[in-house]
């Protein structure tokens, strides 16, 4: 049950059984199917979402009206508007299914309960914050260190597997190109 989710916390953090089974009374498991909308802009993001199997995005509506892709998720990774869920203000994102997705949701509401029964948890979202916040620090500097298509390499040489499975429109919003842009930059790096 859930064979990722715990993987991915003992990786952090010791559990044994006994909290295993404490931490799977604070999680909600969600089927979601592809397209599906985990957050609306202008909700209160309610959860905190880790991916057991499938990918999310996280985007925003600019001010022309265009989807901009601000982060991705896949297997073992989590996602939350972290500014809505901190401190329960309106949401200024989306957050979606790109394919049929299973997805553990920790409540906000319910943390605070969880790390008392189970101190170890601080430490491991934590840990978990901490990650995220670098990534986002890394992300800042290619976007405004990088070519676009300096970015495109770097992206595609860290996660091959985005590549795959992400259409390229979406791609393209992410990494700021037009998807035409991006189609002549994938047949020049094959």
């Amino acid at each position: 049950m859930y064979p990722n989710f715990i993987q991915h916390v003992k990786r952090y953090v010791s559990l044994n059984e006994d909290e295993e089974q404490i931490l799977l009374k604070y999680i909600k498991p969600l089927t979601l199917q592809k397209k599906s909308y985990l957050l609306r802009e202008g909700e209160i993001c309610k959860a905190n979402y880790f991916v057991e199997s499938g990918c999310l995005r996280m985007f925003f509506i600019n001010d022309k009206g265009t989807e901009q892709i601000v982060q991705f998720a896949l297997e073992n990774w989590w996602l939350a508007d972290y500014m809505s869920l901190t401190i329960q203000t309106k949401s200024l994102f989306y957050i979606q299914t790109i394919e049929p997705s299973e997805i553990i949701a920790v409540d906000a509401q319910k943390q605070d309960e969880l790390f008392k029964e189970l101190p170890q948890m601080e430490r491991y979202f934590r840990i978990m914050m901490q990650r995220a916040y670098a990534a986002t620090q890394r992300r800042f500097k290619f976007f405004h260190d990088y070519t676009k298509e300096e970015n495109y390499r770097v992206f595609v040489s860290l996660f091959p597997e985005f590549v795959q499975r992400i259409p390229q429109y979406m791609l393209a919003s992410y990494l700021g190109l037009t998807p035409e842009y991006l189609s002549e930059l994938r047949k020049k790096h094959g």
